[in-house]
């Protein structure tokens, strides 16, 4: 019998299922303190952003070898310590494939946001102005996006936006040898230079410098607009903020931060920039999708335990 802990909420179709298969489920949130001495009852658990797995976490849910597997609901690792987990045998799964065309419909959301100001005008005209000489836009037909990682949300995003007639140009960490038949790859340099619009899908941990800091953005096109819905960190906030004021970047939109619950209030309250609360994957598509992609890693975890043969995949 396994004993599962969803500690940050699950679908709840997918949440039956389990419970069907007579595995001991409970799902609740626990706080650092309650589940360091709760993490020791479960097998696996199932995390979103909330939980943090954190190296002190790992060394309570090892004291008793329950803890074999942690999955995370999401496609980021960066709450979890993976290099500790699996350093003491503990399997970190993700759901890579749920959430890609959720998080890339997000991204175009923000650029038409951006380029029309929906943001600005909505809240203006809620306070009673009717301010239309001040939000002339531009359109995104013909405009270049920059595309910087070009793993699965990457290109689910470049196939999107070049429906919508923009010019796609990426560039992968993993090097040139990430190929595409319909979009070309370019170095750093050149992406930033000829970008009008650049959005962000690479991972990030919280203990690396940003990507994109004070330099980079200095290399940038004048006028560009910045997009992250990868990590929190990926961009230097104050950088960022600091070129917003300077006027050379036109406008930027956030969904990831630092801190979540965002703390950051000159970034949340800037007129220049799109915000919204860590949402890429907050549809019911992508939380089904997500929910089942669990339910697989569970069933095969189970199946494999049972034969003592564990499989990492990340």
């Amino acid at each position: 019998m396994l004993n599962i802990l969803i500690a940050d909420g699950m679908e709840k179709s997918s949440l039956e299922v389990l419970e069907k298969m007579n595995f001991n489920v409970v799902d609740h949130h626990y706080d650092k303190n309650d589940l360091m001495v709760e993490i020791k009852k479960y097998n696996i658990i199932v995390v979103r952003s909330a939980t943090k797995i954190t190296k002190d976490i790992i060394d309570e849910a090892v004291k008793d070898s329950n803890l074999k597997l942690i999955i995370r609901a999401g496609v980021g690792l960066d709450n979890i310590d993976v290099d500790y987990a699996k350093e003491n045998g503990i399997i970190v799964r993700n759901t890579p494939n749920a959430s890609s065309s959720s998080v890339a419909e997000l991204v175009l959301a923000h650029i038409f946001n951006m380029a029309r100001f929906l943001h600005n005008s909505n809240i203006s005209m809620r306070k009673g102005e009717w301010n239309k000489k001040n939000y002339q836009g531009v359109e995104i037909e013909g405009k270049v996006l920059g595309i910087i990682g070009f793993g699965r949300i990457g290109k689910v995003l470049a196939e999107k936006a070049s429906a919508l007639g923009m010019q796609i140009k990426f560039y992968d960490p993993l090097g040139p040898g990430i190929t595409s038949e319909d979009f070309r790859y370019c170095d750093l340099e050149e992406l930033f230079k000829t970008s009008d619009f650049i959005s962000l899908h690479i991972p990030h941990k919280r203990c690396d410098k940003a990507i994109i800091a004070k330099d980079e953005i200095e290399k940038m096109k004048d006028g560009v607009y910045l997009i992250n819905c990868a990590r929190g960190g990926v961009i230097d906030e104050e950088a960022l903020l600091d070129a917003l004021d300077a006027g050379t970047i036109a406008g930027a939109a956030i969904d990831v931060f630092m801190d979540e619950p965002c703390t950051n209030r000159r970034l949340c309250t800037h007129d220049k920039v799109s915000v919204t609360p860590h949402i890429g994957g907050s549809t019911k598509e992508a939380q089904r999708k997500i929910g089942e992609e669990i339910n697989d890693i569970i069933l095969e975890f189970y199946k494999g335990s049972k034969a003592n043969d564990y499989i990492e995949t990340i």
